[in-house]
């Protein structure tokens, strides 16, 4: 029982999604062509991403008598809080210590590097919401693809970004830049469509029209998550066949979007939080190996 309970608070607590989102960032740096940054960088993207994700279910009321992920933070708030802070203040220091590292840096950034720098933070914070009145989550349908914008940015812009900027080396965009923005774009997004589907009582109740409560369950999953996931692995084919890449480099890569749609033609029952929580979210995780071993040895 205590090992169910240890796994629970693992994976309610978000730091599963920091261990993916660092594994995306090692898969991104690779697939473009550029060295890891130090450890410090992947720290920053680890506690971020926890944050960020932990935010709104300690921003949000919390009732005993919700579901089982609401419960778990209603009997663990202090803990949780105690996280966040632990979080921020890891933040803080980095901030502090690159500032102080690369002060002279900042004068030399070029407009496309302050571009790349302000715009996933403020598509973040926009989906948070700057007011009660503006807030984007309200908007079920475009929800997925904020998160989608801003988990591409973090995982293929701020490494590349990070690098750039203390090896006082200007950003370019290219073409392969480009079509793997879109390929984790795409991914991250049909992820969050797929766990729509989970809130979609909650979603339905409170009139919020995300994909699943404005089609319905069977067309979300065979005219939206689908072509989405077709559409993202056939970006990425065009892209390899211009790279002549391997077979196997191809097959590899291949097998997350082939889970991906497993899991998706899977939801048509209904399933657990951890099994969203540990299996499709597990998808981002086995997209970043299979990405980081094709690059490495094929």
């Amino acid at each position: 029982m205590k090992l169910r309970n240890y796994i629970r608070s693992f994976f309610f607590c978000n730091y599963f999604y920091g261990i993916c989102a660092v594994a995306l960032a090692v898969e991104a740096s690779l697939q473009q062509h550029y060295p890891l940054n130090i450890p410090i960088f992947y720290m920053a993207v680890f506690c971020a991403t926890v944050w960020f994700y932990t935010k709104a279910y300690i921003t949000d009321t919390i009732f005993p008598d919700a579901h089982e992920r609401n419960k778990w933070y209603y009997h663990h708030q202090r803990f949780v809080k105690f996280s966040q802070a632990v979080l921020f203040l890891i933040l803080t220091a980095i901030a502090v210590y690159f500032g102080v590292m690369y002060y002279s840096r900042i004068p030399s950034l070029s407009l496309l590097q302050w571009i790349l720098i302000i715009f996933f933070p403020v598509v973040g914070a926009l989906y948070y919401g700057i007011t009660n009145s503006f807030n984007l989550r309200n908007i079920g349908w475009l929800k997925p693809f904020l998160i989608g914008i801003t988990w591409a940015g973090l995982v293929n812009v701020y490494p590349i970004l990070f690098h750039d900027i203390t090896h006082n080396i200007q950003t370019e965009i290219h073409f392969v830049n480009i079509v793997l923005f879109i390929k984790n774009f795409m991914f991250v997004t049909v992820l969050c469509i797929m766990f729509d589907i989970k809130d979609y009582i909650d979603d339905y109740n409170k009139q919020l029209k995300t994909f699943v409560v404005k089609n319905g369950l069977r067309k979300t999953i065979f005219y939206i998550i689908l072509p989405l996931s077709a559409a993202g692995l056939s970006v990425f084919w065009i892209y390899s066949y211009t790279q002549h890449y391997s077979v196997m480099k191809v097959l590899l890569n291949t097998l997350p979007f082939i889970a991906l749609i497993i899991v998706a033609y899977s939801l048509q029952r209904r399933k657990s939080i951890l099994y969203y929580l540990i299996l499709i979210d597990g998808l981002m995780l086995l997209k970043a190996i299979c990405g980081s071993v094709a690059m490495l040895y094929f």
